[in-house]
Order: C-alpha cells, then structure tokens, then sequence
C-alpha cells in the first residue's frame, strides 16, 4: 500500500515505529497533490515549503528523542475558512483573496500544537454558502469517486483532499451540512461536533450560531483522533464548553450493548432518494443485528427545518459579512467613489459572489423593520420546537439514524438553474446544527457505484457515543 493510502492512525504507528518518516509521508502527500490536482481541484493554496519544514522539525525531535504528540508527523488540509497565522485565507472569495492573518484558528493553532503538518488550504462554498463547492470564486472542486460530480458542500475541497489520498484527513466547518454531506458524497467520514464542542475562535464566520469545525477522516478511528486534538474550552471564545474532553479513541470499543436508537421517519420520507433509502435502511438493519436497539421515532417539527435554516442562517450573514466594507481589509474597489456608500456598494459588488450577494439579500429583508417579527422572530421559535423533538427524542433514545444526503453526488452544473434543489441536499443536515447536536456521516455503501452516507446523531457532548456507533458499524462491514 502507497504511504497516501494509509489512513492516519496506521501511519501513526508507522511513524512511531520508526518505519516511516514525516518528511517521507509529506512527500507521498505532495507528489499525490501534484499528480491529481489538475483532475480534482481541491486545493486553494498549497503550502509545500511550509509543511516539509514541519516535518523536518518533527523527524528531527523523534531522532533525539523528543516527547512528541501521537499524533505529530500526520500530514493535514485545512479549510479555507480557518486562520493560518502567514498564510493566505480566502474562503474561496475574491474579497479575501489576498488576506494573510496574523493569527491562527485555535483548531489550526491545536494541530500546531499537535504537529500537524499543513499542506495546504482547500477549496469550497464561497463563504461556506453552498452544497457543491460550485460556489468557490477560484474553481469547481471535482469528486474523486466521479469526475464529473460534485463532491458536496461547502467543505468540499476538504472532503475530496482526503477521498483522493492528497492527505491523510482534513479539517471542514459545518453551518447546515457542510462536512458531513460532502463526506457523505466522497465516501469518507465527516464529524460535526456539538455547538461549543470546538472553538470558533478563527473560523470566519458565516452564521455565528450554526458554524462548528470538525474532522473529514477516512475512518472513524482518524475522526476520533482528530476531534480529541481540536476540542475543548477555549477563553477566546466564549461560545466554547468548559467540559472536559474524553479519551475518544479508548471508547471506540465498547460496543452497542444497552444503546437505543431512534429513526425519525421524517427524514427517510419526501424527498429522499429510493435507491438511498434502501441502502440506509440495510445499513440500520446492519446495526440492529449488532445488538442496537432500533424503533421509529415521529419528529414532525423536523418539517420545518429548512425554511427556518434559510431565515437564521442568511439573516446571521447579512450581519457578520457586513464586515467586508474595503475600509480595513480585504478587497477594495479601484473604481472611482462618490461616497463611502458608494466604496461600500462598489467593493462588495465587486468582491462577493452571487449566492452571497442573495443571502446577504435575504438576511437583510428578514431583520428589516416591518418583517423582523413576520420572519426571523418566528424562524427562532421554530428553532425551539425542532430542539424540543430532539430533547424529547433522546429522553429516549441515546442515538438516531438517518441518510446524511437524500442523493448521491450528482452532476457538476446539474443543479445550477434550481436553487431549491440544489439547498434540499441539506435536509438531513439541517435540524442537527439548529438543535445544536453533534453527528457524524459514514459510508453505509453505494447506488449505481456512487457513495451513501449513514448520518448518527446524539446527545449534545456525547461525541463518543455516535463514535462507539460508527465504528461498530464501520467494523461490520
């Protein structure tokens, strides 16, 4: 097996064991780039000169001796939506496309920590906004598994970088979907964390009260080592947990026995592929052979998901992006200027996209006066009745099942002219970061050669029981 084709708790053992070295781990990471980048597309920036030296340091400290983290050596892509201290951030728009910060995402500054070596900032949605990554201002990131699909949204650069083994795992944002929808598309597992679970401190913020980061990892074991580097409290964000983080790995084989799960039959109803929900349903037979306890659940609430995303989520855009103005960073307009209106209007005109530009739009209406109580008022108190079925679901049920995407990954320009379509590839996601729960997506199989996505939900900071979950799944199969 070529070094790129390990998952990263195998190259751990490797590195630890002396048979590998990171230089030589980067290397394969960074040829592998080179060859399927043109193909794939995954990367905004890759940084080769930067992880090398990283890995350098790390060969070096282990030849001494040195304590290391476990981890340290593992080669990772970052989301361009994450600080990097010196290096490029774009969120794939042409309004940050020269931003370099001056300080690191505390996830990022944990992989430092961590010794991680960056190999670059992946593609995605333009400000996170997006299903496909179709959105980016830069490039259309390919699907690996299929050439001429999307590999999902908007963390797709992230997710296809470590399905065609151009890393070992990566690290997404997800605000409706982001991660484990396109891990879902490309085959690969994909974590959301509980709301608080992991700083946001760094993260450009698209909607401030959905927005977590989170591991893409090519198994379940890669995302339990990933996420216990990244989370917990953080006094630079003060949305961040003050709990304390378990040992993930070590739960990972305790197995099923005792757990109880729910399947909301909202979301194996309208609108779900057949052929999906087929593959979905034989992967939750798989589960219940193992001893996991399965009922079906009524969420109705869950209904109203979507609309009551596309009110919060747009309307906490048009607030946090208000920010791009080409006063103090960012992109600003070269055109003659009547007035700092006009800079205003001219800058942004200039540096958003159009699916930006539209939520900025729809946020913007939805705080306007006159609508705010018609709208956003009432989006927020049917937020609270979709937490409440959740609340009450796990009163009873310690996980629930769903398919992560009612589709496979479809056709790149498919959905382009049918914006409906194209926001329904969330309608699994959706209800998990309005209620603030964790989740994660792992592959379950395949329809007409193309990856399904299993999505487990659970308990807010009970990140290690959807994990225990997971992985009895992962190793049934």
């Amino acid at each position: 097996m070529a070094i790129e084709q390990l998952t990263a708790h195998a190259l751990m053992e490797k590195l630890q064991a002396g048979e590998i070295s990171s230089v030589e781990a980067t290397e394969a990471c960074l040829r592998r780039i080179e060859q399927v980048e043109p193909q794939v597309a995954a990367f905004v920036t890759v940084t080769a000169e930067y992880a090398l030296a990283a890995a350098r340091e790390v060969d070096e400290h282990r030849a001494r001796g040195e304590s290391l983290a476990p981890t340290a050596g593992i080669p990772i892509a970052i989301k361009d939506v994450l600080c990097t201290r010196g290096i490029r951030t774009t969120c794939s728009s042409r309004i940050l496309e020269n931003f370099i910060p001056p300080y690191d995402a505390t996830a990022v500054e944990r992989c430092r920590q961590a010794a991680l070596p960056m190999l670059g900032k992946t593609n995605m949605d333009e400000f996170a906004m997006g299903s496909s990554t179709e959105n980016s201002a830069f490039m259309v990131t390919r699907n690996p598994r299929a050439l001429d699909r999307v590999p999902g949204g908007s963390s797709g650069g992230s997710a296809a970088a470590v399905a065609a083994n151009e890393a070992f795992w990566s690290l997404g944002s997800d605000t409706g979907g982001s991660i484990r929808q396109p891990a879902a598309l490309c085959g690969i597992v994909g974590l959301k964390p509980t709301y608080g679970r992991v700083s946001r401190y760094g993260l450009i913020a698209y909607a401030s009260s959905l927005d977590q980061v989170g591991p893409l990892t090519k198994d379940v074991r890669d995302a339990a080592l990933l996420l216990g580097i990244i989370a917990g409290r953080d006094p630079r964000d003060d949305t961040s947990a003050s709990l304390p983080v378990p040992d993930y790995v070590a739960e990972l084989d305790r197995g099923l026995d005792g757990l109880r799960a729910g399947v909301p039959v909202q979301l194996l109803g309208e609108g779900i592929d057949p052929a999906v929900r087929d593959v979905v349903r034989r992967a939750i037979d798989q589960l219940a052979s193992l001893g996991l306890a399965v009922e079906e659940v009524q969420m109705p609430n869950i209904d109203y998901s979507l609309p009551v995303y596309y009110i919060i989520a747009p309307a906490e855009a048009a607030s946090n992006l208000a920010r791009y103005d080409g006063v103090r960073y960012g992109h600003r307009t070269r055109e003659p200027v009547s007035d700092i209106y006009d800079l205003f209007a001219k800058t942004r005109a200039e540096g958003f996209g159009p699916e930006v530009r539209l939520r900025i739009m729809l946020g913007t209406y939805a705080l306007s006066a006159g609508y705010y109580d018609a709208y956003y008022l009432k989006a927020l108190k049917v937020r609270t009745l979709i937490k409440a079925d959740f609340d009450r679901a796990f009163e009873k049920y310690d996980v629930l099942l769903s398919p992560t995407s009612p589709t496979v990954a479809f056709k790149i320009g498919e959905r382009a002219g049918d914006p409906l379509q194209m926001k329904l590839a969330d309608i699994c996601t959706i209800p998990v970061n309005l209620a603030g729960i964790p989740a994660i997506s792992v592959p379950c199989g395949e329809v007409d050669g193309l990856p399904v996505g299993l999505q487990i939900m659970g308990r807010p900071f009970e990140e290690d029981i959807i994990l225990r979950v997971a992985y009895a799944f992962e190793q049934s199969v």
